[in-house]
């Protein structure tokens, strides 16, 4: 489930959830394909999506991305510390 809400009758339809993971798909083709310098998140996870008044979702918690450069096509990660 993407997010939790404390009862059915205030949970969002469809069209709404829909419409937020549309966003975060965005957020992350804006991060891998359009940025200078693409940005590989690596703990994307529901509790570092966050929405704002009107649903819209917000990437959050960058503390285990990486950058890549011009010419990688793939990133190695060794070591990596974080929630699993």
């Amino acid at each position: 489930m993407l997010f939790s809400f404390p009862s059915d009758a205030s949970r969002p339809d469809w069209k709404t959830c829909f419409e937020i993971i549309k966003g975060i798909c965005q957020g992350l083709r804006y991060l891998h394909k359009e940025m200078d310098r693409p940005i590989v998140h690596l703990d994307l996870h529901p509790t570092n999506i966050l929405l704002d008044e009107n649903m819209v979702p917000k990437i959050t918690d960058f503390g285990l991305s990486r950058l890549f450069g011009e010419e990688q096509t793939r990133i190695n990660t060794i070591n990596v510390v974080g929630k699993k």
